[in-house]
């Protein structure tokens, strides 16, 4: 694949879209839990929400954040949002209101499209950002007239005062807006967050040529076609679902189902009734639909491909061996990658799975292993280092942030942080993580942001948080915790995770609390945190 060329055209995503709705308007673009949308009418409220936020000052350049489920409104917003050449800020819907806040203001966005189920985390925050526009929707807006059986978001929820109500933006008829000049190398599409030497969360900045080709790619290796139906579970604001469950399937032209969460029994069904051909899942997914009455022959007319990714639970061939019993396809790893890069550096083909791989180099794509503490030493097959990559998805930058930018991407080569080596195939295997980042349920947690808000609670001095293996999520986060003098035995461990559970996202509140008399740290005052892990 790395010698070979990525069907790219040099467009952005967008004009895909708007070639499918000419070319097939009433082909279904979503299935929604039975609502509908066909690619002329994403296309027409996509057009008529991008001129909404063209009159609301949005131009090139400027960031438009959302913060939504997996929704029809999330997938018209990002084309809406790609149309002006403007950048699409995803934020965790997890997010309690510490992180909105602190994500917006990086994004210095002045605009945010959400949902009336999470409208309150907005409008509690929106005094502290810059903030103009709040748009916002129910989801029983898009839901088939009457509701939808088995939906699990809230819905018809009071309308908030102070926001703008999305479905009447989106039902105006317009005219498509003018679309600004797009340099695909350096204008920037998309900012996902991830976390670096310091633990604060950096916006990876991704251009508009990264997107097209990293998309192209996975294309090209797994042969997605006009007539596929995605099964869409996969949360669409993490950069990995957003690729194969949203922008792979438009590029193409295929329909997504698209499931508000995970839920085994109504992916099953869908996958059933709606003839879903493509889907892609995680071990623990995986094990909950095989555990499900409906893991049955017929439930799969249709499947044939089921990409997977581990994040920290192993996918190996007894795994691949049991879904297939029923599915008729096999489950494998499909790829090794990074928001800096997009994702799917390295993809598995489908063609020679290689169990405990993360497959090989993608199109256009030099993957090499060098020696950690002197990058200038690339080392030979088969010996463990740290990965770096080359490749037309390899990020802008670190938004805001240059110093930090020179320390990873080097004469264009990004230096992952990652441990790997390649081996006499050629397929890539990931070892581990040099850095401190916590990969929980596949989200990222940054130890040094849980310590920030353990220490806010009244009987915490200090906080200091390590990763350790759990079955269920991968990693989990350990707390190891001082308390203030005279708190001694006033706090127990099942009262903190009660407390950091309020405040927190659910994957990152610490699953573990220990009582400590002090901070291990150097001569310096540096924590170390490596200690910590040895007791985790």
């Amino acid at each position: 694949m790395a010698s070979a060329t990525a069907p790219t055209t040099g467009r952005p995503l967008h004009r895909y879209l708007r070639d499918h709705a000419a070319a097939k308007p009433d082909h279904t673009a979503l299935n929604f839990y039975g609502e509908t949308t066909s690619y002329r009418e994403l296309d027409e409220r996509s057009d008529a929400l991008s001129v909404a936020l063209a009159e609301r000052g949005i131009g090139k350049g400027d960031t438009v954040a959302l913060y939504l489920q997996n929704s029809p409104q999330f997938v018209i917003a990002f084309f809406a949002i790609q149309k002006l050449g403007a950048v699409v800020g995803p934020c965790n819907p997890m997010f309690k209101e510490w992180e909105l806040e602190y994500q917006l203001n990086d994004l210095e966005a002045r605009v945010i499209v959400t949902s009336d189920d999470q409208v309150d985390t907005v409008l509690a925050v929106r005094q502290q950002t810059q903030l103009k526009h709040v748009i916002s929707s129910g989801y029983e807006e898009f839901l088939p007239t009457g509701g939808a059986a088995g939906f699990p978001g809230r819905t018809g929820l009071p309308v908030p005062a102070g926001t703008e109500r999305m479905v009447d933006l989106i039902a105006q008829r317009v005219t498509a807006p003018d679309e600004p000049e797009i340099n695909m190398l350096t204008d920037p599409s998309l900012v996902i967050y991830t976390s670096g030497t310091t633990g604060q969360p950096k916006g990876a900045q991704l251009s508009y040529g990264n997107a097209e080709f990293k998309t192209a790619c996975m294309l090209g290796v797994y042969g997605f076609r006009g007539d596929d139906v995605f099964g869409s579970a996969m949360p669409v604001f993490h950069i990995a679902g957003m690729l194969v469950g949203m922008t792979s399937p438009i590029m193409v032209g295929a329909t997504i189902v698209l499931f508000h969460r995970f839920d085994a029994g109504q992916v099953l069904e869908r996958m059933r009734d709606e003839h879903i051909s493509v889907f892609y899942s995680t071990p623990p997914m995986v094990n909950q639909m095989i555990a499900h009455e409906l893991f049955v022959p017929e439930t799969f007319p249709a499947l044939r491909l089921n990409l997977g990714t581990s994040f920290g639970s192993q996918i190996d061939q007894e795994l691949s061996d049991r879904w297939a019993a029923a599915s008729g396809t096999p489950l494998f790893e499909f790829a090794y990658g990074m928001s800096e890069t997009h994702t799917g550096d390295a993809l598995m083909p489908p063609e020679a799975i290689r169990h405990g791989s993360h497959g090989k180099p993608a199109f256009e794509t030099q993957i090499k292993i060098v020696d950690a503490n002197d990058r200038s030493v690339t080392l030979p097959t088969g010996e463990l280092g740290e990965i770096a990559v080359n490749s037309p998805s390899v990020f802008i930058g670190y938004r805001g942030r240059d110093a930090e930018t020179a320390k990873v991407k080097v004469d264009g080569w990004y230096y992952s942080g990652d441990m790997g080596r390649i081996d006499a195939d050629g397929y890539l295997h990931f070892e581990g993580r040099t850095k401190e980042m916590i990969k929980s349920n596949g989200y990222s947690v940054f130890p040094e942001e849980v310590e920030r808000m353990l220490v806010r609670h009244p009987a915490v001095k200090q906080a200091a948080v390590v990763g350790y293996a759990d079955e269920q999520r991968g990693e989990s986060a350990r707390a190891f915790i001082v308390l203030r003098e005279g708190s001694e035995g006033a706090l127990t461990e099942d009262e903190l995770i009660a407390w950091a559970r309020e405040h927190m996202a659910a994957y990152k509140y610490p699953r573990s609390v220990r009582f400590i008399d002090e901070i291990p740290q150097t001569s310096t005052g540096k924590m170390l945190r490596a200690k910590l892990t040895e007791l985790a």
